[in-house]
């Protein structure tokens, strides 16, 4: 069968490689073309257009980039109209995915979504497209499944695919190996993941690098994703001595004593592999003025949304730096607290189900095309 898979941004292009490993087993004949990233590329098919080319967050930066934006959105319905898939497969990027949702829907295409939009936290108005455009949804948090069918959404929840990018990296090499073997800097070492996105790290980096100055007795290594100029974190870092290490971020937390972590994704992936860590995030300030007007979560980072209560601080929009040397002085010096929060970690990974995540909604998603042929 033939399968269109659209994702925009690093973490889609690491599910959807993971899941198009889990197609091929399923579906021996399976075509692919996809937007998405070098993971994606590598499992076969063809790449229609990078995630480099998609990665836009905030108001302004879409706003900035609209033109581009708009030529992307031409280039996917009129490739997904030569291509004529079986399935369209979403992953994520909601802004985007959902107007193609609707042109697939429209054309007679079958539309499954992977990895949903996060409604429950702002724009529920998008739960009307998601009935309408929809087939099926397959959701990645436990919360979804209950909020989802009560909008009456055709949904199924197995599990947590970071669960399978991180057994990867442990049955890997790279998992068996120490970062800093024969390093002489034998300082305890705090991991910086500043975000996915070039404005994200912009806001965020700074903070982190001004509260890092006040612990000279730590090592700060900075996270850099391939999707971002590696210009950006030298231009932040000049002066610091501060390392960064790129498309390293698995085994920087494997070697890690704590971080300091921009809300998304990677709070959810610094849980997993039980590293203490304070979440934060910033914006531009009407950005951040605007969110607070549709944003209606008491949470903003996964591991506390998932675990509905506080396990991790929470540090947002202002007076970062000051809060976080705070809240990382408490992590580094106070075992009890540590260890609470490793507890309740625990908590979260087994919510999360085991991994196979990825290969058991693929063979799901085969079944489900299989019985309409």
């Amino acid at each position: 069968m033939k399968y269109y898979i659209i994702a925009g941004e690093a973490s889609g292009d690491l599910h959807g490689s993971n899941l198009m490993k889990g197609i091929k087993l399923a579906d021996q004949q399976a075509e692919f073309r996809f937007f998405g990233g070098d993971l994606m590329e590598r499992e076969g098919g063809y790449l229609v257009c990078h995630y480099r080319k998609m990665a836009f967050m905030g108001f302004f930066d879409v706003l900035a980039n609209i033109r581009t934006i708009a030529g992307n959105m031409t280039l996917c319905k009129k490739d997904i109209k030569r291509f004529c898939p079986d399935v369209l497969i979403l992953i994520d990027y909601p802004g985007f995915n959902l107007k193609i949702a609707e042109y697939a829907h429209k054309n007679g295409i079958k539309v499954f979504y992977y990895i949903a939009p996060k409604v429950w936290a702002w724009k529920k108005s998008r739960v009307k497209k998601l009935k309408s455009f929809v087939d099926k949804l397959f959701v990645i948090f436990p919360f979804e499944v209950d909020f989802f069918r009560e909008h009456d959404l055709q949904v199924e929840y197995f599990g947590n695919p970071l669960k399978d990018a991180i057994w990867q990296y442990r049955e890997s090499e790279a998992g068996n190996s120490k970062m800093f073997a024969g390093d002489s800097d034998e300082r305890p070492v705090v991991a910086l993941l500043a975000g996915s996105r070039t404005s994200e790290i912009k806001h965020c980096l700074p903070e982190m690098v001004k509260a890092a100055a006040s612990f000279p007795s730590c090592r700060f290594i900075v996270a850099g994703v391939p999707s971002v100029d590696s210009k950006i974190y030298e231009e932040i870092l000049d002066g610091t001595g501060m390392m960064v290490v790129m498309n390293q971020t698995y085994s920087l937390l494997d070697n890690s004593n704590a971080a300091i972590v921009t809300s998304g994704t990677a709070t959810l992936e610094t849980a997993l592999f039980n590293v203490p860590q304070t979440v934060i995030y910033k914006v531009g300030t009407l950005t951040y003025h605007l969110g607070r007007l549709f944003v209606k979560i008491k949470f903003f980072s996964l591991v506390n949304i998932i675990a509905g209560r506080e396990i991790v601080k929470e540090i947002l929009q202002k007076d970062l730096a000051m809060r976080i040397r705070e809240e990382l002085s408490i992590i580094l010096s106070d075992s009890g607290y540590r260890d609470r929060m490793l507890t309740d970690y625990r908590e979260i990974s087994e919510k999360l189900g085991e991994h196979g995540v990825s290969e058991r909604i693929a063979v799901r998603m085969v079944e489900l095309l299989s019985a309409e042929k």
